[in-house]
């Protein structure tokens, strides 16, 4: 293979850019990753207080508030790519700060729960649109040389806003007796306002988001293709100076006069496609059905099936939370070096394992310290393997024709499966129990080994060229 001709763009000097400026941008595009941790974990700390407020008493009427706002991720994913290619990359990114900000205010003041769900689809439509465009545009501000830890730094973001909502949860909660009822949780400061403030502090973030989002640029890849040319160069300038700027607008321009074949909907389930999307979409649905999302968003009845009762709950939540941060760290320090199959396969093969411990302890009624290790020995697995590189295999593995297409497929894929997780859980923990549930994801876990093991091939180091020969 050939390297010794490259994009001029690559080749330019790391000390000429505007670092400074770089990071700024993307750590404000990053916000939007924050924003999706946070209002995606901040629901399981107020889930015992508000599920007593609404007086929340069968498996699906808790599966559908806790689900709802997954209905909204997954109309804002499909909105993103229409709104992000007409309107731009920022538009859609302040329109989802301002609805982070609208719902988060919004579900703190309901009194009913239509108006909760409501509001909870409307957050869901935020993160849908957030989780889409924040690395995109992360991904079309930064320099070559610098695109990987930047595009990562959403991921890190991401992380630290599920921590961040897991320590909000565990400062605002009261205390709560170890024998307490319904009717006392009920009538607490939690049961009546505390859980309010849980949804209510996302707010602050938002706002935050929404304004910053104000004073950063456009992405100049979309200006240059809607005729902005002048514009996409003014900004690639700031970014890294004149040189930097006329080199990537070159590029930009070539790239456009060029064209890229356009491919329809159906041209996805090719016979010579087929292989690939399937290991896309198995790869998106195996990161969701791996069972991590239960930990997060049912912490409640993982550790009250462990022994611990509600007032040790909240700081439970948060020393998983900072396990799942070091170990996304670890993630991306490593990814390249040890590689995304053996990273995968390690988690896959370790949640298995750790699953099925959990269920045989959970049959045994095993209670103590244990059982919060094996919890936080899972989620370690999890973060350094399926959460981060699903989202880089996704990237990678397409042939460039299908690419955008192929990944709308598999991240819609992923959304309908944490849907049907996270609704489904209620009703398998009330039939199955912990041990059962448990059971179940640890099979799950297995599959996804063994399938991994014979149709995922090694795509570290390779170029996205080499990678779609790969496949015929």
């Amino acid at each position: 293979m050939n390297f010794s001709h490259q994009p001029v763009a690559q080749l330019a000097p790391a000390d000429h850019m505007n670092s400074a400026y770089i990071w700024t941008v993307s750590s404000v595009g990053a916000l939007g990753g924050l924003l999706f941790g946070y209002d995606w974990v901040v629901i399981g700390g107020a889930k015992p207080f508000y599920e007593k407020f609404f007086h929340l008493d069968t498996a699906s009427q808790q599966g559908w508030a806790m689900s709802c706002a997954l209905i909204g991720c997954l109309i804002g994913a499909l909105l993103s790519g229409a709104l992000s290619s007409r309107f731009g990359r920022k538009p859609p990114l302040i329109l989802s700060a301002f609805l982070f900000s609208l719902s988060s205010i919004a579900v703190a003041l309901t009194g009913q729960l239509a108006t909760f769900v409501f509001w909870r689809m409307l957050g869901g439509l935020a993160i849908g649109l957030a989780s889409s465009l924040s690395p995109l545009y992360i991904a079309e501000m930064a320099p070559a040389q610098q695109r990987g830890k930047l595009v990562a730094l959403n991921q890190l973001t991401l992380v630290i806003g599920i921590l961040l909502a897991q320590v909000v949860n565990w400062l605002i909660a009261k205390p709560v007796p170890a024998n307490a009822t319904a009717s006392y949780i009920l009538q607490s400061w939690n049961g009546q306002t505390g859980w309010r403030w849980m949804f209510g502090v996302t707010a602050i973030p938002s706002a935050l988001f929404f304004i910053a989002m104000l004073y950063v640029p456009e992405s100049p890849r979309w200006l240059a293709a809607n005729g902005r040319i002048d514009t996409a160069e003014a900004i690639l300038k700031r970014i890294g100076g004149s040189v930097y700027s006329e080199e990537v607008s070159l590029e930009i321009r070539d790239s456009l006069r060029q064209g890229t074949t356009r491919s329809s909907f159906g041209s996805l389930f090719e016979k010579k496609l087929r292989k690939v999307l399937a290991l896309g979409v198995f790869l998106a649905l195996l990161q969701q059905w791996c069972g991590i999302n239960v930990v997060f968003n049912y912490a409640e009845e993982v550790f009250a099936a462990a022994g611990y009762q509600v007032s040790d709950l909240l700081f439970n939540i948060v020393v998983t939370g900072a396990v799942n941060v070091v170990f996304t760290v670890l993630a991306f320090r490593i990814v390249d070096r040890f590689g995304r199959r053996r990273l995968l396969l390690l988690g896959s093969l370790g949640l298995s394992v750790v699953y099925a411990v959990l269920g045989f302890l959970y049959h045994r009624h095993s209670h103590g310290i244990h059982m919060l290790l094996l919890v936080v020995a899972a989620i370690a697995f999890y973060a350094m393997s399926l959460a981060p590189v699903t989202w880089i295999v996704i990237s990678e593995i397409f042939p460039a024709r299908i690419r955008s297409l192929a990944v709308s497929f598999s991240v819609t894929a992923l959304w309908l499966a944490c849907f049907l997780l996270t609704y489904s859980f209620p009703f398998l923990n009330k039939s199955l129990g912990a041990s059962g549930t448990f059971w179940i994801y640890s099979s799950v876990c297995a599959t996804g080994f063994a399938y991994l093991s014979i149709c995922l091939p090694e795509t570290k180091g390779k170029s996205l060229e080499a990678i779609e020969r790969m496949w015929g």
